[in-house]
C-alpha cells in the first residue's frame, strides 16, 4: 500500500473520530449556550458524516479496502475519543483543537498525494482543509477573550 493511501486512511480515521466526538457533544452538551451549540455541532456533525464517505470511496476508488471498524479508525487516529462530561467550553475548545489537528494529518496526506501526483486526492485534501480551518474558526470564536488568548498562546499552527 503506497504512503500517501496510508495518509489518506489517517485522514478518514480522525475525520470519523471526530465526527463521533461532535455527534457525542450533540447530544450532551448543556449550559447557557445549549441551543446555539447543539444546532452548530449537530451541522458539525453532519458534514463529517458527508466527508468520510467521500474520503474512504477515494481510498476505495484507489484500489484499496476500508477499515471501518472501531478499532481500525483507533488504531490510526490522531485525535482522541470525547469526553461527555466536559462543560460546554472545555467541548467546544476539545474540537477546535481537534479539527486544528485534523488539517495536520491532512497536510500529511496532501503532500503525500502531491508527491505521488494524485491530483485528484490533494484537490479532496484542500477542500477538506478548508471546511476543518472554518469549523475551527467558528468554534473559537465562540470562546470567552481569554480562553481564546490560551489557545492562541498555545497555538502549534
Amino acid at each position: 500500500m503506497s504512503n500517501y493511501i496510508t495518509a489518506l486512511q489517517a485522514v478518514l480515521a480522525d475525520s470519523y473520530t471526530l465526527y463521533l466526538k461532535t455527534q457525542n457533544y450533540h447530544w450532551n452538551v448543556e449550559g447557557p449556550h445549549f441551543k446555539s451549540l447543539h444546532e452548530m455541532f449537530e451541522e458539525q456533525y453532519r458534514e463529517l458524516f458527508d466527508a468520510n464517505d467521500e474520503i474512504a470511496e477515494r481510498i476505495r476508488a484507489l484500489g484499496e479496502k476500508v477499515d471501518g471498524t472501531y478499532k481500525g479508525f483507533s488504531d490510526k487516529a490522531s485525535i482522541k475519543e470525547g469526553d461527555m462530561n466536559l462543560g460546554e467550553h472545555a467541548m467546544v475548545t476539545d474540537l477546535f483543537k481537534s479539527n486544528r489537528q485534523v488539517v495536520k494529518t491532512i497536510k500529511t496526506a496532501m503532500d503525500a498525494a502531491e508527491e505521488a501526483d494524485d491530483q485528484a486526492t490533494v484537490d479532496m485534501m484542500v477542500a477538506r482543509t478548508q471546511a476543518h480551518e472554518k469549523a475551527a474558526w467558528m468554534l473559537r470564536s465562540i470562546l470567552p477573550d481569554a480562553e481564546r488568548k490560551k489557545l492562541d498562546a498555545a497555538a502549534d499552527y
